[in-house]
């Protein structure tokens, strides 16, 4: 069957605003997982990208939409504390686990350690590759507080900043690890 531009437009006209209409393709499934605490369920796509839930279903736009392909990791989240790219990973796969985005850091009115170490590094320029920095710092200071420079360079290998600001995101990373050493030597 031949479709005409005529039959393309009809058929664009029956779809709702969102782009979730792109996945309806398959069964809905209800899907429960913890977003910075808070607990969601959700009827969508198994298949839907993690990234696009977090910023269309539940208006969390810290993350980045980088490349869609996880080659830059602006889309970073944390999954059980894990950093993975948000743009190739399906809710199915978030189903049950917590989920930490860039919103989800901050505890009050106060920035979470790596956050204000990044400002008082002046580690970000146009800031988009900061909330993916951010989060994989996180995760690099739960498991080894205390990283050198090789391991710093290694644990954000594959971050990429459009900017360069590379050698101001490492000094923001220890100095984040330092305030953590000073604040557990108190």
């Amino acid at each position: 069957m031949d479709l005409t531009q005529g039959d393309l437009l009809s058929e664009a006209s029956e779809v709702t605003p969102g782009r979730q209409n792109l996945y309806n393709r398959t069964a809905m499934a209800q899907f429960t997982f913890q977003v910075n605490g808070k607990r969601q369920r959700l009827d969508t796509d198994p298949e839907r990208p993690l990234l696009e839930v977090l910023r269309e279903d539940l208006q969390l736009t810290g993350t980045k939409y980088g490349c869609g392909e996880g080659q830059c990791r602006a889309c970073t989240v944390l999954l059980d504390g894990k950093p993975v790219t948000s743009c190739l990973t399906p809710i199915r796969a978030a189903a049950g686990k917590a989920i930490t985005t860039i919103e989800g850091l901050a505890a009050q009115d106060r920035l979470h350690r790596v956050q204000q170490a990044f400002l008082d590094a002046g580690a970000m320029q146009c800031g988009y590759c900061v909330p993916g920095m951010i989060l994989t710092t996180c995760a690099l200071l739960k498991n080894n507080p205390h990283p050198n420079d090789a391991q710093i360079i290694a644990a954000l290998n594959g971050n990429l900043c459009r900017c360069c600001g590379y050698p101001s995101i490492i000094a923001a990373v220890r100095l984040a690890a330092k305030e953590d050493s000073d604040a557990s030597a108190q």
